[in-house]
């Protein structure tokens, strides 16, 4: 029950049960009061903390901005120059939505937190004030009072009558305050109501407001996004054609470096080690130097370059050569040396060793030296031999060897099948098992190997099967099945798709369930529960022929699938379905329930356009939403940009056809704004079409979009694209949008956006 009605007529009487009230009235002011401090506080720390996010946006702006790339080249081309330019874009972007940002931080300021402190201040402080006022004058006029039982009866008369006036006075100003707080505490009360939530309306609007200009933010973009995605294809394509001719060239170079040399009738260039002589008894050191030698003028450029100092460049010396000879390893200790006579210093003789001997060859035949060609020796390389896992005998048997070891030794083990082991051993206990001379080694009691290699052995030999458990095969129906439909029907399809695996598939299969559900009842101690085990064993049991973005994505459905197998066990494994459908069990999806316009205000569909959807055909409804269910959806990350860069100019196209299709709507602040999906706008959807079966898209355009509807709920529209109308309209040319969740119809000679659980086809 709520808080007690103060009674102007209890202030004269002051009962207990009147000062209980007013206490309770106090105590809900003093839990308004904390609560608007603490809310102060925190909306404080929240500016604080936007405002450091803001700092660090326009730091991330800064240096994109700043930034510029160097290019390969002495030119570049338009779609360079557009990538160049690109980066001051984006930090102009970032700048302006920070600037929303901002002037939001203000507003906030000034329609929430001033505000509620004002009314904290104004009004409950004012409440406070009164209260001590209150019990002040309480504390005088019972003790006046009782000043007054207290006297003497024997006073003269005039003194007795002098105190009941003094006393009488104080009751009149005491039950007067008594009025005046009674009616400030219920006024407060009253007034807190709209005091509080008005200023947090006024908060979501500006908030509303930020996301809504972010929103047209994101419009704005939008055409420059376009273009720098054709851009980014087009320099795609040309470095993808580029690369392929670099590879063919690094190629041709690594089978055969020597004729790839840089070689020219003008010049040879190249390191060379050079031996700088010193004074006795230092001996003498060889200094690595980049030479450069000119055959026409026989002049060597050296310069020295040490790679360890971090390229540090040394000054250039030149020499002009005079002749050229072979140092044999007799005379001197190194190979493939050279001695140089130089002209312009006569009498000294410069060493001088190559890198090899191809390296030496080169340079005897530059400098006019004459020495015979040495040989190449190349190098062999071995490949690695894998580990042959076959689903046979002895893999049976190392199956329920590992099996009774796990469960012997470590089942309560935390973390069990998680936890990995090494895997130098872990491969080494697989190459072991999976021989059958080692068939009769028991895990169970040896302790050489510990649990969790045990574990990681035994995912490892389902992983290195030629064809994983749940087979290729059946893959796609494990997953489809796995995608919809009540719990009953997945459990049913789940048994038939295991009844059709080979035997000895589904007699090992068997074999793990029936230890993983021991696992999971255990989990209490090894914290591994269904779902987690789904998680581990999910891509090991099953998983595509071909590595696709698409069959990443469905690997929570893996796991679901294998949740269903340990959780039934024993119905799917021991007994023979009873019945099992002709088709591949296909997912079920049930219709939204209808729903008055009061409880349906946030399961109604956003109106938001989806440029991902591939086709209308795909779109079933499931709950209260809408899904895009897709066979097969395959956008790897390159993939994905070339096509969406490629369709650019049709799909704009498309929309031109299809102008009263919306591609977007204007955000409002109400409780269904829309808000652009993440990347939405990346690629193009192909035509809306209404038809769901191979026999309706094969109907010409008028059969389908003469359907008609009738409203069973009255709606009213949010946004401009959407149409308002009461029970019993009726809408013309109704067919599924592009948007999930609405159709398109015609009411009234207008056509706009439909919820789809608002209406029924006629």
């Amino acid at each position: 029950m709520g808080l007690h009605p103060l009674e102007f007529s209890e202030c004269y009487l002051d009962s207990p049960s009147f000062r209980e009230k007013i206490k309770s009235h106090e105590a809900e002011l003093d839990k308004t009061n904390r609560f608007i401090k603490e809310l102060y506080k925190d909306g404080k720390n929240l500016i604080n903390a936007t405002k450091q996010l803001g700092m660090a946006q326009r730091k991330f702006a800064q240096n994109l901005g700043e930034f510029q790339f160097e290019y390969i080249g002495d030119a570049k081309t338009d779609d360079e120059k557009c990538i160049d330019e690109s980066l001051q874009e984006f930090s102009s972007f970032l700048k302006n939505l920070e600037d929303q940002r901002e002037l939001m931080m203000r507003n906030i300021t000034e329609t929430l937190m001033k505000p509620l402190e004002k009314f904290r201040k104004d009004h409950l402080g004012v409440v406070r004030a009164e209260r001590k006022r209150y019990e002040k004058e309480t504390e005088k006029y019972y003790s006046s009072l009782e000043k007054l039982l207290n006297m003497s009866a024997k006073k003269k008369e005039p003194q007795l009558q002098e105190a009941d006036l003094q006393v009488e006075n104080v009751r009149l100003h005491f039950q007067e305050e008594s009025l005046e707080y009674v009616c400030k505490l219920q006024e407060i009360q009253e007034r807190k109501k709209f005091e509080c939530v008005e200023p947090m309306l006024a908060f979501f609007q500006t908030v509303f407001t930020f996301y809504h200009q972010g929103f047209e933010l994101a419009k704005d973009f939008d055409h420059y996004k376009r273009a720098l995605q054709i851009n980014i294809q087009n320099t795609r394509s040309r470095f993808e054609g580029a690369r392929s001719e670099v590879y063919e060239l690094m190629k041709r170079i690594r089978e055969a470096p020597q004729d790839y040399r840089q070689t020219s009738a003008i010049s040879f260039e190249g390191y060379l080690y050079v031996q700088e002589k010193r004074p006795p008894p230092f001996g003498s050191s060889w200094v690595k130097r980049y030479s450069t030698f000119v055959k026409e003028q026989k002049i060597l450029h050296m310069v020295t370059f040490d790679h360890r100092s971090g390229g540090k460049i040394g000054e250039t010396e030149s020499v002009t050569l005079k002749s050229c000879l072979r140092k044999t390893t007799d005379v001197l200790d190194r190979r493939f040396c050279l001695e140089l006579d130089i002209t312009d210093r006569p009498g000294t003789v410069l060493t001088v060793q190559a890198l090899s001997e191809d390296d030496h060859k080169f340079w005897m035949e530059a400098m006019g030296g004459k020495e015979p060609f040495g040989h190449y020796l190349g190098r062999t390389y071995s490949k690695e031999r894998g580990i042959d896992a076959q689903l046979d005998e002895v893999g049976l048997s190392f199956m329920k060897n590992s099996i009774s070891a796990i469960e012997t030794r470590g089942i309560n083990d935390q973390g069990l099948y998680r936890v990995v082991g090494v895997s130098s051993k872990v491969q080494k206990l697989l190459s072991l098992m999976i021989d059958e001379t080692n068939i009769d080694m028991d895990l169970s009691t040896s302790e050489d190997w510990d649990v969790k290699t045990i574990t990681s052995t035994l995912k490892l030999y389902l992983r290195s099967l030629p064809e994983p458990l749940m087979t290729y095969g059946l893959y796609k129906e494990f997953i489809s099945l796995a995608k919809g439909g009540s719990p009953e029907s997945r459990i049913q399809a789940v048994h038939c798709l295991v009844h059709k695996l080979p035997e000895r598939n589904r007699q090992v299969l068997g074999l793990l369930m029936k230890h993983l559900a021991k696992v999971a009842a255990h989990s209490k101690q090894n914290l591994m529960t269904v779902a987690n085990l789904g998680v581990v064993f999910g891509p090991t049991l099953m998983r595509p022929q071909e590595d696709t973005v698409a069959a990443i994505m469905d690997l929570k459905f893996q796991n679901i699938v294998v949740e269903i197998l340990i959780e039934h066990d024993e119905k799917i494994f021991t007994d023979a379905p009873e019945s099992c459908p002709l088709s591949p069990a296909a997912p079920e999806f049930s219709a939204p329930t209808r729903q008055s316009k009061k409880l349906s205000r946030q399961s109604r569909p956003l109106a938001v356009y989806n440029p991902q959807a591939l086709d209308i055909q795909t779109v079933s409804v499931m709950g209260d939403g809408a899904t895009l269910a897709t066979d097969e959806t395959s956008m790897g990350s390159n993939e994905s940009v070339s096509s969406q860069s490629s369709s650019a100019s049709a799909s704009e196209i498309s929309r031109e056809k299809n102008d009263h299709i919306p591609l977007s709507s204007s955000l409002s602040s109400g409780s269904n704004s829309r808000e652009p999906i993440a990347g939405s706008s990346l690629s193009a959807a192909p035509e809306s079409q209404p038809a769901s079966t191979t026999a309706e898209k094969e109907k010409p355009e008028e059969s389908v979009t003469s359907r008609k509807a009738k409203a069973v709920f009255p709606c009213e529209a949010e946004h401009d694209s959407e149409l308002s109308f009461q029970v019993g309209a009726i809408f013309n040319a109704v067919f599924k949008s592009r948007e999930p969740g609405w159709l398109e119809g015609e009411l009234e000679g207008k056509r706009g956006l439909i919820p789809e659980n608002y209406v029924e086809f006629m």
